[in-house]
């Protein structure tokens, strides 16, 4: 599989998002995962403390074992557990690292994020943690997540005053169906996470790869829901609990299962299909060629998932077709 950079990392061009460890599959799925993960070529695993209350931490180290010096580990710091506030200070960051080390069984975490931003905390402050932290040996590279184009500019620039490491990566939500930044976040204290134009503007500027996140949209640019049917079975809404699926149906569908998203998927496969290609293909190659770009993230609960999302950014879109995609999407 084709390898880019993130500072001194050479990552696959297409890394594995492990957030349904300890949320929707257990030890042995995740080993499942992993492996078929590890068959296909990917070198680069995403994870966080948060994710599955720490257990994707703990399934993802078990699950590589032994091959663990074989690839490169991502995890997160920061968003706090339900309500509450983010956890960035200097010493959230060194007892966070010791906590994720000890969960992933690693002496070492290659690339370590700042999951959210914090305000209330000095960039500088954090910043300087982790700079021990890499000059400590427990950290290769540090990046962020979930950053405004405004917070990565002032991050970059304290990073340079203080003589301190910078971040090297933004990882924030983008795909062909969250091309834009929303509206305002529902916390105060997260600024509007920076996408598309801007996120590829802001890593051009301060020399960061991109590493796009749900870049199937929650499943909607996979083909698996259909305007007017009811989720299938096998899909995390058809395998919700009945007392949790009104709810969760609701809060899916008023964001993504909606005619002006159906309208975008649909005319986004007849696209597809009309080169040879897939819908999944086209979202997983879309975002390959986009400047910038180092690893997308693709998350799975089986194998299968795993080998579709390896597979599908062979596509080399030309202009035309990248223009043809902004005019069905913007």
């Amino acid at each position: 599989m084709e390898t880019r950079h993130i500072g001194s990392l050479e990552v696959t061009v297409v890394g594995l998002g492990t957030n349904s460890f300890g949320a929707y599959i257990d030890e042995a799925g995740a080993k499942e995962v992993v492996d078929a993960a590890l068959d296909a070529g990917i070198n680069f695993f995403d994870t966080a403390d948060v994710y599955g209350g720490g257990a994707s931490e703990v399934f993802l180290g078990k699950a590589l074992g032994s091959r663990r010096d074989d690839v490169l580990i991502a995890t997160k710091f920061g968003m706090p557990l339900g309500e509450g506030e983010p956890h960035v200070t200097p010493e959230d960051v060194r007892s966070g690292c010791d906590a994720s080390l000890q969960r992933l069984g690693t002496d070492h975490i290659d690339l370590y994020y700042q999951h959210i931003g914090d305000p209330r905390v000095p960039i500088e402050e954090t910043l300087g943690a982790l700079d021990e932290l890499i000059k400590a040996g427990k950290v290769r590279e540090i990046a962020c997540s979930n950053f405004s184009a405004g917070q990565i500019d002032e991050a970059t620039k304290q990073a340079a005053s203080q003589g301190t490491a910078r971040f090297m990566a933004v990882e924030n939500e983008l795909s062909l169906l969250r091309r834009e930044s929303s509206g305002a976040h529902a916390s105060t204290l997260i600024e509007r996470p920076a996408r598309g134009a801007e996120m590829i503007a802001v890593a051009e500027r301060n020399d960061m790869g991109l590493v796009p996140y749900f870049p199937l949209a929650s499943g909607m640019l996979t083909g698996k829901y259909r305007r007017g049917v009811e989720p299938a079975a096998g899909t995390r809404l058809g395998t919700a609990p009945e007392e949790r699926r009104a709810q969760m149906f609701k809060a899916f569908k008023d964001s993504l299962l909606n005619d002006k998203n159906f309208d975008i998927v649909e005319a986004l496969e007849a696209f597809a299909t009309e080169r040879g290609h897939t819908l999944v293909e086209l979202a997983m190659s879309w975002l390959a060629c986009l400047p910038k770009v180092a690893t997308v993230i693709a998350g799975a609960t089986s194998a299968a998932q795993v080998q579709s999302n390896a597979s599908a950014v062979g596509w080399v879109l030309s202009d035309a077709d990248m223009a043809e995609v902004d005019r069905i999407t913007l």
